[in-house]
């Protein structure tokens, strides 16, 4: 018999199909859930148009998806913990993809409020499991890389809104953008035939054949054996409460990631939600508004890709203060209404160091906790960053209710960035003080 640390194996052997396949659902996964949070900055001129609304109803309007989005971080991220990651996957990707699909019939505002309220739900449960079962598939030198990979997912998800949004709204109207939805529910079946179980789940719900199973497919090497016992590193110990994710000198660390998860989610839904809008209003053509929403989302994904890569290079810490001072730079720029070739390479930018940044946070996150409360990490996280995101639409729509200069209005869309950087420069510090502890005490 023999007792294998499945951790410590994965760490020593290449990154094989198995990974990849698990790198390549989750990020199809993202793409769904991406142009279902984008899908509603596409759409929001014409809502404001046909249903009358003014720019803070809009904002509100907005919030809704995003309330469902905290609330389902915050629940399905500790349900998951307990039930494991593929139900917690499975039940947020039905409910955000049925909702979607169901806002197209929407007659009235409030009507569209609910649909985009359970949408939310679904969403905010998916992006915390998915980031928790790619982080324990990944070897330890590649781990920034695969998450933010597979995270990338989400930017494409906008940029297919986006560029869907160019094509279809002008003729056929807003409501088709939202009937997509029905095309990835025929997924789903083959999504929960394929999508592996966390390894560690298995193991600590003591299904030791299962994980046998899941092992010899992404090492059929390792010939293992029905006396061969697996475990996996923190499987054991440690239950899913919040007052977990304090302990062992947590408390500096988790609380700056939490301001940064705000500051983040704040900016990347303010520009989502209102940059077409605010673009249009600056004399910029409907489609042209568009094309910077593609590109704001082309942004985040390189931002994420190049992000991870000098994450697992640098230290993610390092990288993400950069991103945010990038940022708001970026964002500062914007407002000085410069040519379209201009505008499009800042908005790209600003993309890149928000929503690519906010794939590094969460990556981040999953590297901060261990397994028992990786996704209450995760969860919590993410809840915090849904209240930044609730607020970024609602502030954008009283700010430009107020007709302030365009300049003055980015300056102020910058100052969220600039808080960010401070929070992960002291979070950075903060955890590797935390880190050197055990090698002080062990000396």
């Amino acid at each position: 018999m023999r007792k294998i640390d499945v951790t410590d194996h994965m760490d020593r052997i290449p990154f094989g199909r198995f990974q990849w396949m698990v790198v390549a659902l989750c990020g199809l996964l993202l793409i769904v859930d991406g142009y279902d949070v984008f899908v509603a900055g596409t759409v929001l001129p014409r809502l404001i148009g046909e249903w009358g609304l003014t720019k803070p109803q809009a904002g509100a309007l907005q919030a809704w998806a995003l309330f469902g989005m905290m609330f389902g971080a915050l629940a399905l991220g500790p349900l998951a913990d307990r039930l494991g990651r593929k139900k917690g996957i499975a039940v947020s990707f039905l409910l955000f993809t049925v909702s979607t699909l169901l806002t197209g019939f929407a007659q009235t505002p409030e009507q569209f409020k609910v649909f985009r309220f359970i949408a939310g739900l679904g969403c905010g449960g998916l992006m915390p499991n998915a980031v928790a079962l790619m982080n324990e598939y990944a070897p330890k030198r590649l781990r920034s890389t695969m998450v933010a990979l597979m995270f990338s997912g989400y930017s494409v998800g906008g940029m297919v809104a986006a560029m869907l949004g160019i094509w279809v709204i002008p003729v056929h109207g807003w409501q088709p953008m939202f009937f997509v939805a029905a095309l990835p529910l025929a997924l789903l079946p083959f999504i929960l035939w394929k999508l592996p179980e966390s390894l560690g789940f298995l193991i600590r719900e003591g299904h030791q054949e299962k994980a046998r199973g899941i092992m010899a497919q992404i090492d059929p090497a390792l010939k293992l054996g029905p006396a061969d016992e697996l475990s996996y590193h923190e499987a054991k110990g440690g239950s899913a409460s919040i007052a977990e994710l304090f302990r062992d000198r947590r408390l500096v660390p988790t609380a700056m990631l939490w301001a940064s998860f705000f500051c983040c989610l704040l900016l990347v839904y303010l520009l989502s939600s209102w940059l077409p809008k605010v673009l249009q209003e600056a004399g910029y053509a409907e489609k042209a508004s568009l094309l910077n929403l593609f590109g704001l989302n082309f942004g985040g994904m390189a931002g994420a890709i190049l992000g991870g890569r000098l994450g697992d290079r640098f230290g993610l810490p390092k990288v993400v203060v950069g991103f945010f001072v990038l940022a708001a730079l970026s964002i500062a720029f914007i407002g000085s209404t410069p040519p379209a070739s201009v505008l499009f390479a800042l908005v790209f930018v600003a993309g890149a160091t928000t929503i690519g940044t906010q794939i590094l946070l969460y990556a981040s996150v999953a590297q901060l906790y261990p397994l028992s409360v990786r996704s209450t990490g995760l969860g919590w996280a993410s809840g915090v960053g849904r209240i930044g995101a609730i607020a970024g639409p609602t502030i954008g729509g009283l700010l430009l209710a107020q007709r302030y200069p365009l300049q003055q209005n980015f300056l102020i869309f910058a100052i969220p960035a600039a808080v960010s950087a401070i929070a992960m420069a002291v979070f950075g510090l903060a955890n590797a003080r935390r880190m050197a502890v055990p090698e002080a005490v062990a000396t």
